[in-house]
């Protein structure tokens, strides 16, 4: 997925493109976007928040998108571009400055194995040694990259992007616009056993995986199927790398997963939750509409909507932090208390 460099900008370029105010010098040659902390004179960088303010004193950039707030904020950089929002900026900025990965080509590689009764889409791209198996579809304009399998029965939607060695079960069904990145595993049986004459004997896992419309999954995530029904993941959700989702889960719309979430079968995930990295989330609960689980939080029964948790066990954020500030003082509350009973420190 990565872009290679295009023709270089001028500031004046840069400021037409983002609709924002140009101050300092128009003609400034700009070959590319860096980090504040990394740019070269030759880059543009970005300043939204003054928390990074500091930043830009020992910036080295040739240029920088600026919030109206922070327009005259001291640096050494006195190229800048004044716009609302400079990240939205660089959505527009970004395909300017670098080409995107293109289809290089349409039809199937000769190497590719496609069955006879699979449907691909003529627009579509079927690169190296991508296996397809018997009535599956792939929609048109899908970019299917080397060493994927896509299962028996498998639907992959419109515009899709698979990046490569990426497994589709069968069963398992993708909107469109769906992006998987390299080792994304989509329809996986379940973790699920009964104890039975000693052992621990398989269930049989024989729903669906359901991805919706304009997904995103990370490198080496994985979403089981349902056992009996369907896992399912809502439109525009985001799902970031080292992910792993239970069977028999329902993930809402627009959802934001960060590294190492661990989601157990049977939880469901509304509409907006935010789950930050190395989140852990015990089976069948529920979390609410709107709500923010911060990192390492360990859930083990439902949150409400539209609250921000943490911790562990996973509990209202203001608590967390109230625990943290009590933790801190508990050493010395030790030694007072020490002192009362006439003992030495410690004993």
């Amino acid at each position: 997925m990565s872009a290679a460099p295009l023709a270089p900008l001028s500031l004046a370029d840069v400021a037409r493109v983002v609709g924002g105010t140009l101050v300092g010098d128009g003609a400034r040659v700009l070959r590319g976007i860096s980090t504040l902390d990394r740019a070269g004179e030759d880059e543009l960088t970005f300043l939204s928040s003054a928390r990074y303010a500091k930043e830009l004193l020992a910036s080295n950039a040739g240029a920088v998108l600026v919030t109206p707030d922070l327009a005259e904020a001291p640096g050494r950089c006195g190229n800048r571009v004044v716009v609302a929002k400079p990240h939205e900026a660089m959505l527009k900025l970004l395909p300017q400055f670098y080409r995107m990965p293109e289809r290089p080509f349409v039809g199937v590689h000769p190497t590719a194995v496609v069955a006879p009764d699979a449907v691909v889409d003529p627009d579509a791209c079927i690169e190296a040694f991508v296996v397809v198996k018997p009535g599956a579809r792939i929609g048109k304009g899908s970019w299917i990259g080397p060493h994927c399998l896509v299962g028996e029965g498998v639907t992959v939607g419109a515009d899709c992007r698979l990046v490569n060695q990426v497994t589709l079960y069968p069963g398992s069904a993708l909107g469109d616009r769906v992006i998987l990145h390299a080792g994304v595993r989509i329809g996986s049986d379940g973790y699920g056993y009964v104890f039975q004459g000693g052992t621990h004997q398989k269930i049989p896992h024989v729903g669906r995986c359901v991805l919706g419309n304009d997904i995103e999954i990370g490198a080496n995530s994985t979403v089981d199927r349902g056992s009996l029904d369907a896992t399912m993941i809502g439109d525009g959700t985001k799902i970031d790398n080292l992910v792993h989702i239970g069977h028999n889960c329902r993930v809402g719309r627009l959802v934001l997963m960060m590294a190492g979430v661990a989601i157990a079968g049977s939880v469901r995930v509304e509409d907006g939750v935010v789950i930050a990295g190395q989140v852990g989330i015990a089976g069948h609960v529920t979390i609410g509409t709107r709500a923010t689980l911060a990192a390492q939080a360990g859930v083990i029964g439902d949150v409400p909507a539209g609250e921000t948790w943490g911790g562990y066990p996973a509990r209202p954020h203001k608590d967390v932090l109230r625990g943290y500030a009590a933790m801190k003082r508990l050493p010395e509350l030790l030694k007072r208390i020490d002192r009362l009973l006439g003992r030495e420190p410690g004993a």
